[in-house]
């Protein structure tokens, strides 16, 4: 049912249920406020988004009134509403000046100047002086985690941040003691909040009571530089913007995107930015008598040029690591398909994945936005709280609504929601294969790398897809075959068929020393058996590099210009925010100038040409931020394969969520976490 009103002036007519706030933005009026988000409870405390209404003893906080809630004129006419009238005007005064009665003046050295609701607000819905004479209140300041910085004496308690913890983080352990002038926010047992997703509580604080403590006191907003890029830490891609002061990455914040991130974004996406300058690779070097050495850009490429052309195609191979962009995949796998070499794997972690069967064998199907719709959802061998927190932020949103079932196979850990945890083996699966189907619409697998980075990975994957079409996930509307991946670079790598071809070699048999010669493109997460010539193209001094015998120094995430395909199949671009340090180039230049030394260039010369050859050979790369429906046959196809599955555990491959690559464990506040989690988990065990 419609509802109309007039709100100064202009008739409206808005739906039920529609808080009178949205319903004046709806008429053009700008509503101030503090408390609200569009992503948390009503709070309604802070009081500024006051306004008047025909007929009303006061003025209404707008937040927290809806339309049909108003009461109606007895003659049946539209309810009467104003923003701008005097009362409105002088009620949003009085609130600012009791908000700003104990707040200090702290705007010269506080971090959130330039991005301060309350100082803008201030200004424009506020009055020049106070008349407030008395001693301000001082509060002492807080430890709500390591990468926090708190000043509580700023605090105006509009609780955003314990909603955000309590109801989106799944931390309730952030919450308002005492009443009237001895309130204050603070954690009940006086600890650090070690949550993966605790950060996005400092955007939501309208004032600088929550800073950032990595990079406190380092720039001030107008200095910097904003980019517009993608996240890589983890394969969900969310949207985020790389904020840069000359060559340096100050920081990294989220932006807004509903189908994927909504607007948060994980603790690691956000304070990996020291990890960018530390232990990176600036120049190439060589091996010379069991030692590596500084060399130029043409040693490097000639001694890499000598020895792939000295070695036959069969015992050359190529694997691809977690954070390379699709260019630089298919510029190398165009050079090694140009040498007859078919020992190619872009699959690091060795999941049992084959693109040969179609999308829908490896995509996560029913998006990320689809979780919002589920009624039920299984997880197997994933733990979506390390593997992709965002996500799994989504899940925990979907479960406080209300009606969906949850269940686990593999490790019970807390996810930050109600699950009925259904085994920690395969076994637990086959129950389900001949089961009568759900009694649910929309039905969910989620399968994470632990089911199928295994021996027996592909047999799991088949018993999985049994699975989905017995309980019915898979119909006319509805996909629930969803994969988890947990690296930025896989869904690319299987779009662009980066598998091995005829009698192929695994990434893990050319790692044993299957092949003679290993062009490893950033692949940190395997150890190399001695004997092959290794060629490592990447830009972090780590394990890759440490193996290496010859290195050639590329470029970082915020440094290129490279598509990336998120765990759902939606292709996105980042964009260069900086330059790579001293002599290091982008990967696809790199590969360029290898194949001209070798005698066979690949047949583009710019970024725009190779993109050109890219998307003819694989045209959804083309299509950004848009995800179609993969052909859901090949789960039937899927489900056909046969194998033993073995009844060892499930287990995430994600052990320690802030050193996942080589990146996040270049960074010092990353490690930080890392020792701060090992220590809270050390003293829970203990107590147990």
């Amino acid at each position: 049912m419609a509802r109309k009103l007039i709100v100064d002036g202009v008739d409206i007519e808005v739906e039920d249920g529609t808080t009178l706030m949205h319903a004046c933005e709806a008429a053009g009026a700008e509503i101030p406020r503090f408390c609200y988000h569009e992503r948390l409870s009503i709070a309604g405390n802070c009081r500024m988004c006051l306004v008047e209404v025909e007929g009303s003893p006061k003025p209404i906080a707008s937040c927290a009134m809806l339309v049909n809630d108003l009461p109606p004129n007895r003659d049946g006419s539209p309810k009467k509403v104003f923003t701008t009238s005097k009362v409105a005007q002088k009620a949003r005064e009085g609130v600012m000046e009791f908000l700003l009665l104990n707040h200090p003046l702290d705007c010269p050295i506080c971090d959130q100047g330039g991005e301060c609701d309350l100082q803008d607000q201030a200004m424009a819905f506020g009055v020049g002086g106070s008349r407030y004479e008395e001693n301000k209140r001082a509060v002492e300041d807080k430890y709500i985690g390591p990468l926090i910085k708190t000043v509580m004496t700023r605090c105006i308690h509009c609780t955003r941040c314990v909603r955000y913890m309590t109801e989106i983080a799944g931390v309730e352990e952030l919450g308002l003691i005492g009443r009237g002038e001895d309130a204050e926010i603070t954690t009940y047992l006086e600890k650090g909040i070690l949550t993966e997703m605790s950060a996005n509580a400092v955007d939501l604080c309208p004032v600088g009571a929550l800073t950032h403590r990595p990079w406190a006191h380092n720039a001030r907003p107008w200095e910097l530089t904003k980019t517009e890029s993608v996240d890589v830490m983890d394969a969900v891609g969310s949207a985020i913007r790389v904020d840069t002061r000359g060559r340096e990455v100050i920081r990294i914040l989220p932006r807004n995107n509903d189908a994927v991130n909504e607007e948060w974004i994980s603790d690691k996406t956000r304070h990996v930015v020291d990890g960018l300058k530390t232990q990176r690779l600036d120049r190439p070097y060589v091996r010379r008598n069991g030692r590596l050495v500084p060399a130029t850009w043409a040693e490097a490429l000639d001694a890499v040029a000598q020895r792939l052309k000295s070695t036959i195609a069969g015992r050359i191979g190529a694997i691809v690591g977690d954070l390379a962009g699709a260019e630089e995949m298919f510029a190398l796998k165009e050079l090694m398909t140009g040498l007859g070499v078919t020992n190619l794997d872009c699959r690091q972690a060795g999941e049992a994945l084959d693109p040969a069967l179609g999308r829908a064998g490896y995509l996560f199907n029913s998006t990320i936005e689809g979780i919002e719709v589920a009624d039920a959802i299984m997880i197997i061998g994933a733990n979506p709280r390390l593997e992709a927190p965002v996500l799994n932020a989504r899940i925990r949103k979907r479960s406080r609504q209300g009606g969906l079932l949850v269940g686990v196979i593999g490790e019970a850990v807390d996810l930050g929601y109600t699950y009925t945890h259904l085994g920690v083996a395969p076994s637990a699966l086959k129950q389900f294969v001949d089961h009568a189907a759900a009694a649910k619409e929309r039905p969910m697998l989620i399968i994470g790398a632990g089911a199928m980075a295994r021996p027996d990975g592909g047999a799991i994957l088949a018993l999985a897809a049994q699975a989905a079409l017995s309980l019915g996930c898979v119909k006319d509307g509805w996909n629930g075959f969803n994969i988890l991946h947990a690296a930025a670079a896989r869904v690319a790598g299987l779009d662009l068929g980066f598998v091995p071809g005829a009698k192929g070699l695994t990434t893990a048999q050319m790692a044993a020393g299957g092949v003679d010669v290993l062009f490893n493109l950033g692949a940190d997460e395997i150890d190399v058996a001695p004997g092959p010539f290794v060629i490592y193209l990447g830009s972090h001094g780590d394990r890759g590099a440490h193996r290496a015998d010859v290195i050639l120094p590329g470029a970082a995430y915020t440094e290129k210009s490279s598509t990336y395909v998120n765990t759902e199949g939606r292709a996105q671009q980042t964009v260069r925010a900086a330059f790579p340090p001293g002599e290091a180039r982008e990967d696809w230049t790199i590969l360029r100038a290898l194949s001209a030394e070798i005698g066979r260039p690949l047949p583009f010369d710019t970024l725009e040409q190779l993109r050109a050859k890219m998307y003819a050979a694989v045209p959804q790369l083309a299509a950004l931020n848009a995800v179609a429906p993969a052909d859901a046959s090949a789960i039937g196809e899927l489900a056909k394969r046969a194998g033993t599955v073995r009844d060892d555990p499930l287990r995430s491959t994600v052990t320690d969520f802030y050193l996942t690559n080589p990146i996040a464990r270049a960074s010092q506040v990353m490690a930080e976490l890392s020792a701060l989690r090992h220590a809270s988990n050390k003293m829970l065990s203990a107590a147990e």
